[in-house]
């Protein structure tokens, strides 16, 4: 009589061989557990802004994958639910999240959304297996003793093409180091064993993850206090992106993508507000930039059809295929106006001739390269709905994410904007993008004449004054990558533009002088 094989020797495996498995699973969630529990204490008894962190993070994730409703979220490390309530209030109810928490009896948030499956998990992936996620977002998980085998989990959990966030703190982060000596002395280890940025980086890499990026993010932690904290915010965001002096950063913030790269997004509209039907004129300057036309105009018309009045393209003397393109755009959609310029060149020219023809109740103006950013600007659309005049996208909120951004580019901001606050003596952040809506009403009042990029200073400054509502909302801002061509920004060339828009701003708002008649539209066919 035959003997009928076990379970372990039908899976090739020993009882022993499952034994010790099991054990190191229940080591590896045990050690997951204390990592939640400890940042959870952390943030509730040691940083004085966690709520305010928290929401940071959880708008700079939803900016950072370009969330769109319905693609699902998994949260790894849910602990006691204090970032899944942000991530819930971010998503509008427009993403099933699943929250997974490792520490056996940890109570829930006392109001869970709709949208919120809340999981408490004793092996990875458990009842999550076979079950994949449209984007991942964990924080301060990745241990030595568990990064490979936690890195893989999140990988077969990832959808292809889908995006993770990783939030881990910073071990080169000078205070951390000071806090550790210190808690050893008194018998109180720091139970992590933290991996720094190039490690992390490494293990990422292997795991098979593409369109990495590791970078220091956040100087704003204790032992500041809440009124420390937001004095430095513009502080923290220079020293993000100053070389060398942002590895004491306190966290590193990490994103990967499972390939392929590119994924098909099924067809999702985000236009909510029946008064901007049919009003909003789209109005883009393209120089040389044949590349992203196409995928910027589509992206446009599957995101805001609804809205859209007119695309306007503005050819700006393009020395390649722009002209072209924008012919063959055209021929397919009658939305779609044509402007193309002679010399000389300029944004702030084309931008003003685009103006000139623009015709909706609204006026969109953006770079050609903002295709993957267009998810956000949702968010412009909603304040005007709510009545603002001028909508400004603003890249230096703390809501915002700035990766890989020149340090000189933000040190020339930062003072502009420091110094047209003192000088004029109001409060706004980032009033010089290109990003902007506003009321045609509003723009045929502007008194525009630089021909550069300081034109961006005229659209956002002079609105202010002229007693318009003007609202900031958060905009992700991910400096050009290769494939997106290349910035023509100059700062030697357009510094003084906006130095001159400011003086002249200065002496009108004291002496009450117009110094900036309306310039003539430059020509075009």
């Amino acid at each position: 009589m035959s003997r009928r094989p076990t379970i372990h020797e039908l899976h090739g495996t020993t009882a022993t061989e499952t034994a010790y498995a099991d054990a190191k699973m229940a080591e590896t969630i045990h050690t997951l557990g204390i990592r939640e529990q400890f940042r959870d204490e952390y943030w509730r008894k040691k940083d004085p802004i966690f709520a305010d962190r928290l929401l940071w993070r959880a708008q700079s994730f939803r900016q950072m994958v370009h969330l769109l409703p319905g693609a699902s979220i998994l949260e790894l490390g849910a602990g006691s639910g204090l970032f899944t309530e942000q991530l819930q209030h971010i998503t509008r109810g427009e993403n099933p999240i699943t929250a997974v928490t490792f520490q056996p009896d940890t109570p829930a948030p006392p109001q869970l959304a709709a949208n919120v499956t809340r999981l408490t998990l004793t092996a990875l992936p458990g009842v999550l297996e076979g079950h994949q996620f449209d984007t991942i977002i964990a924080m301060d998980l990745l241990d030595q003793s568990n990064s490979a085998w936690f890195l893989q989990q999140v990988y077969t959990l990832l959808a292809p093409g889908g995006q993770v966030i990783f939030y881990e703190s910073n071990p080169w982060n000078v205070v951390l180091k000071v806090k550790r000596s210190v808690a050893r002395l008194f018998g109180r280890k720091d139970p992590r064993n933290l991996l720094n940025r190039t490690r992390l980086y490494e293990l990422i890499s292997e795991v098979g993850f593409i369109r990495l990026f590791a970078v220091y993010n956040d100087f704003v932690y204790a032992p500041l206090n809440r009124p420390l904290v937001w004095l430095l915010r513009n502080l923290s965001i220079l020293l993000e992106n100053a070389p060398v002096v942002r590895s004491l950063a306190g966290s590193i913030l990490i994103h990967a993508q499972k390939p392929p790269g590119i994924r098909e997004q099924p067809p999702v509209s985000l236009c909510e507000h029946s008064v901007l039907h049919r009003s909003v004129s789209f109005v883009v300057p393209c120089h040389n930039e044949e590349m992203n036309l196409e995928p910027l105009v589509n992206q446009i018309r599957s995101l805001y059809d609804d809205y859209i009045h007119e695309i306007v393209l503005v050819d700006d003397n393009s020395r390649d295929q722009t002209a072209t393109k924008i012919r063959q755009l055209a021929a397919t959609d009658t939305r779609i106006k044509p402007v193309y310029r002679r010399p000389p060149n300029g944004v702030g020219l084309a931008l003003m001739d685009g103006y000139r023809v623009a015709t909706g109740q609204y006026v969109l103006s953006m770079d050609c390269d903002f295709q993957h950013l267009l998810p956000e600007i949702r968010d412009l659309f909603d304040a005007a709905a709510a009545g603002y005049d001028v909508v400004v996208g603003s890249r230096f909120s703390r809501h915002s994410v700035l990766l890989n951004y020149p340090f000189g580019k933000i040190f020339a901001n930062r003072s502009f904007h420091i110094l047209a606050q003192l000088l004029l003596r109001r409060k706004f952040r980032d009033l010089t993008n290109n990003l902007k809506l506003m009321r045609r009403e509003v723009l045929a009042q502007l008194p525009l004449s630089q021909p550069g990029f300081s034109i961006n200073a005229e659209t956002g400054l002079y609105p202010l004054f002229m007693g318009f509502r003007v609202k900031e909302v958060p905009i992700s801002w991910i400096n050009r990558t290769p494939d997106m061509g290349l910035s023509s920004f100059k700062l030697a060339q357009v510094g003084g533009g906006y130095w001159h828009v400011l003086r002249h701003l200065c002496i009108e708002t004291r002496f009450g002088t117009r110094l900036l008649p309306p310039r003539e539209l430059s020509g075009h066919e």
